[in-house]
């Protein structure tokens, strides 16, 4: 038993997160024939991997939700790095094992800092493109993009093995970041308009800013200086000209 059930931070709303472990000479086979498997649980309505191999994504009709990760047993220690219950272990597998540390993925972590880091101005780069050429539709997704890289960054500042930080930063954000962290960026969502974009990209910057100076700090990543100086002052002309 993983996630908030085993962390003892579940409510009402939270589903089931298990890990199954299984023998290296079964495990293709039984991927295979996951639906037989589960349909010895319950009364199945939904089953998928949403193209996650080892992933299953399950909803019974009696309401149970949840999904289940799939390991090989010569994969142990290194896929338990969260707290866990063990609720069955036919062959004390897990007896003693000392989970795989955090430590080891340090590397891939601060390899994730430094490109939330440098890919924040690639997209800057593109919402000024939009904004000048009047394509407001591109402009408000680069504006999206930027509000993920915010909000991936204050989650790696809180915790650097943040497994959502990417595409998923909004999982479960209020759960992680504190309601003052995330208050300066509810006026970032903004109408259609040009002067409401450039507002909330100028409140989105200061944000970026005071998180990436910090992390670059604390993992001995080089603050991209030169690029914030020559995308910023591109953004500062853009900005006088819609105006005028």
């Amino acid at each position: 038993l993983i996630g908030s059930y085993a962390k003892d931070t579940a409510d009402a709303y939270s589903d089931l997160d298990l890990y199954l472990v299984i023998n290296d000479e079964e495990f293709e086979g039984f991927l295979n024939e996951r639906k037989a498997f589960m349909s010895l649980l319950g009364e199945l309505l939904f089953l998928e991997n949403f193209g996650l191999p080892q992933m299953i994504f399950f909803v019974f009709a009696d309401g149970t939700e949840g999904e289940i990760n799939c390991g090989r047993v010569s994969d142990l220690p290194y896929f338990l790095y969260e707290p866990y219950q063990v609720l069955l272990d036919k062959k004390q597998r897990l007896a003693g094992l000392i989970p795989a540390a955090q430590a080891e993925d340090q590397a891939e972590a601060i390899e994730t800092v430094r490109r939330q880091i440098n890919w924040f101005w690639h997209d800057l780069s593109h919402f000024i493109v939009a904004l000048g050429r009047g394509q407001r539709h591109w402009a408000y997704g680069q504006l999206e993009a930027l509000r993920h890289y915010c909000l991936n960054l204050a989650r790696l500042q809180q915790d650097i093995f943040d497994g959502d930080v990417g595409d998923e930063a909004f999982f479960k954000v209020e759960q992680t970041l504190a309601a003052a962290t995330l208050a300066p960026l509810q006026a970032t969502y903004c109408p259609l308009e040009p002067a409401a974009m450039l507002q909330a990209v100028f409140i989105l910057l200061p944000f970026y800013r005071e998180r990436t100076i910090t992390l670059a700090q604390t993992h001995h990543l080089p603050y991209p200086d030169a690029l914030d100086r020559v995308v910023s002052e591109r953004l500062d002309k853009l900005s006088r000209a819609l105006i005028l």
